[in-house]
C-alpha cells in the first residue's frame, strides 16, 4: 500500500521517536525510506556545508535505526525550506506516503514537529497521503523523554466519512488496511447540527435512515474483506468536537479520514475538521488528500 515513503526529521528527541516507530508501518508495506531533513538555507551555500557536516553524524543514526528494523533508508539533504523540501522530496521520489511527527502545543522547541509549524504547513498543501504520527512527553525514571505511538496502526481504525468523494478514497485505504490484517473498524459520520438545527432539524430522523443505509454498504465491503469488528457511529452534533471525543473515548490506533469535504473552499478560509483534528487529537491521523 505505501512502498515508499518520506519520512521528516529534525534534530529532535522527537524525530529519533518517530523513527524507532516506523516498524508499525511495515505492515503496510513500506519497505524504502527517504529520510529528509531540510536546512532551510537554500541561498547561503557556505552555511549549508557547514551545517550538513553537523547534521550527518545524528542522520546516519537515524538510518541505523530504519535499517535495524528492516527497511532500505537513504538520507536526503534538502537546502530549503522544510515543508518545501518535503513536498519535493516526496514528488520526486514518488512516495506513495509522507509522514511526519506532531505534538500540538506541548513540544514547541521542536520546529519541525509542533504543530502550526511544519507540520502545519505541509497539512495545508499535501498532495499525497500524509500521516501525522502523534508524540507526547514522559517520564522516565524521572527524566524527560519523548515517545511516539508505536502501536500496531492497524489494530483498531477510526474511519470518519462526510460521504463526499475525498472521504470515499479515504474508505478505499481503508479496505486495503482491512486486506492487510485490521480487524476492527468504526465507521463513524457526524449528522452537522450547525447545518441542521436552523431549518432542518425535522428531517434529521430522514438523514439518519439514508446515512445508516449508506454506512451499511460500507460495512458490507469491510465484512468481505475480512473485518471482524465494524462499529457504526451516527451522532448528532459538531463534526469536530465529536470525533474528538470518540477518539480519546475508544482504544483507537488510527484515524482515517479525508482533508476536505464537501465544504472545500469554505473549509480553506475558516479551518477544515481534518485540520482541527490533525491539531487536536491524541491519536496517529491519516489523511488522504482530495484530487486537485
Amino acid at each position: 500500500m505505501f512502498k515508499t515513503i518520506v519520512l521528516a526529521t529534525d534534530l529532535s528527541p522527537a524525530s529519533n521517536a518517530l523513527v524507532e516507530c516506523v516498524i508499525g508501518l511495515k505492515k503496510l508495506g513500506v519497505k524504502e525510506v527517504f529520510l529528509t531533513y531540510a536546512m532551510g538555507i537554500r541561498h547561503l551555500d557556505e552555511l549549508k556545508y557547514l551545517i550538513a557536516s553537523k547534521v550527518e553524524p545524528f542522520l546516519l543514526g537515524q538510518k541505523k535505526k530504519l535499517e535495524a528494523q528492516g527497511l532500505d533508508a537513504v538520507i536526503e539533504l534538502a537546502p530549503g525550506i522544510p515543508s518545501e523540501e518535503i513536498h519535493r522530496v516526496a514528488e520526486q521520489k514518488d512516495a506513495s506516503l509522507i509522514v511526519i511527527g506532531s505534538h500540538g502545543e506541548s513540544m514547541a522547541e521542536h520546529v519541525l514537529f509542533k504543530f502550526g509549524g511544519t507540520a502545519s504547513e505541509v497539512l495545508h498543501s499535501f498532495t499525497r497521503p500524509l500521516l501525522l504520527v502523534k508524540t507526547r512527553v514522559v517520564k522516565n525514571a524521572g527524566e524527560t523523554c519523548v515517545e511516539a505511538t508505536c502501536s500496531d496502526y492497524l489494530k483498531n481504525i477510526l474511519y470518519c466519512t462526510d460521504f463526499s468523494d475525498t472521504a470515499q478514497r479515504a474508505f478505499d485505504y481503508v479496505e486495503r488496511m482491512v486486506e492487510s490484517g485490521c480487524p476492527s473498524v468504526t465507521i463513524m459520520h457526524v449528522q452537522d447540527k450547525t447545518k441542521i438545527d436552523k431549518y432542518l432539524a425535522h428531517k434529521l430522523s430522514d438523514f439518519n435512515k439514508i446515512d445508516a443505509e449508506r454506512i451499511d454498504m460500507l460495512r458490507e465491503r469491510l465484512a468481505k474483506k475480512g473485518a471482524a469488528r465494524i462499529q457504526v457511529k451516527i451522532p448528532y452534533g459538531i463534526p469536530t468536537a465529536e470525533i474528538l471525543n470518540e477518539a480519546a473515548a475508544g482504544d483507537y490506533s488510527l484515524i482515517v479520514m479525508g482533508s476536505q469535504g464537501k465544504g472545500y473552499v469554505r473549509e480553506i478560509f475558516l479551518g477544515s475538521v481534518s485540520h482541527n483534528i490533525a491539531r487536536h487529537a491524541g491519536v496517529s491521523l491519516l489523511l488522504i488528500p482530495a484530487i486537485r
